[in-house]
């Protein structure tokens, strides 16, 4: 019936798209970016943040790395609560990504010294052994265009002073993508809602075990803490661990839940076995008996 009449068949179907469209495109546009829809505390990229990830996006680092938390059970235990459509109010592009060739970034801000990122940039394999990311030392040979980035805050109408801007002139692409890291999560107080607490009285497993073989123990430090607290516990980025004070369930606990403020990460994915093992490992090296188990 409908196609013998092509006419009214043509204006029915794109009524049909146009009512498609409205809906799925052109509503949701309205309704994001609203105030019910932004997060106190998310701010506007810094110029020098806004340099960063355009030299992110220049480089790829999107195709490798996601910047979105899914709300999934295993994404929040390892990378903290979820994303909120409010955090990427001034990302233009977004980079939520679908592929995660490296780890999640959207809540490494804060995670880690600015003194990592510079170390892990240079030479990611001395932060992260396994790594198959490329150096970008080279970035550090790049001045920034304050100029430029001027122009570019202007486009986008984010916010900017005169000193932040004269700061730029002695600052280079590898400056800008630390702080870019830097900022990404670090708006939403999402560290402490995520901290898990430990309940119970802590109790050392291996409390009073002869004959311990400190090998695997090693081996768990040094896969995890020797690039920020060095392989003999000498402190680098992080502070030296030979001769420390903590008794070991408050040890355990900083192993555990990280410094949030201080910018050391929880392992508490480790497990509490791999902590305790790194409690020991630290607690027997301390009192001189690393090389005697």
């Amino acid at each position: 019936m409908w196609e013998k009449k092509p006419v009214l068949l043509m204006v029915l179907a794109t009524c049909t798209i146009l009512a498609g469209t409205i809906i799925t495109m052109i509503l949701p546009f309205t309704w994001v970016n609203t105030k019910a829809d932004r997060i106190e505390g998310v701010v506007p990229y810094t110029p020098i943040e806004q340099e960063g990830r355009d030299i992110y996006i220049r480089e790829g680092c999107n195709n490798c790395h996601s910047q979105t938390v899914r709300p999934l059970v295993a994404e929040v235990l390892r990378y903290g609560e979820y994303s909120k459509s409010g955090e990427f109010v001034y990302d233009r592009p977004f980079l939520w990504g679908s592929k995660r060739t490296g780890p999640d970034l959207a809540r490494v801000g804060g995670k880690y010294p600015d003194s990592w990122h510079y170390k892990h940039m240079d030479s990611p394999r001395s932060m992260v052994p396994r790594t198959n990311m490329p150096d970008y030392k080279w970035l550090r040979d790049n001045p920034l265009d304050a100029e430029a980035i001027q122009h570019k805050m202007d486009v986008l109408d984010f916010p900017y002073n005169n000193p932040q801007i004269a700061a730029l002139q002695t600052k280079n692409e590898m400056d800008a993508i630390v702080a870019y890291m830097q900022k990404l999560g670090n708006d939403i107080n999402w560290r402490k809602a995520t901290q898990v607490e430990i309940i119970g009285e802590l109790v050392n497993p291996y409390a009073g075990v002869d004959h311990i073989t400190m090998e695997p123990w090693e081996s768990v430090y040094r896969n995890n803490c020797a690039a920020c607290h060095g392989e003999h516990l000498e402190g680098e980025i992080g502070p030296e661990l030979v001769g420390d004070n903590y008794e070991e369930e408050e040890l355990f606990k900083i192993i555990y839940n990280g410094i949030p403020d201080g910018g050391m990460p929880s392992f508490s994915a480790l497990g509490s076995d791999k902590v305790w093992q790194l409690t020991n490992f630290i607690k027997y090296y301390n009192q001189g008996e690393g090389e005697s188990h």
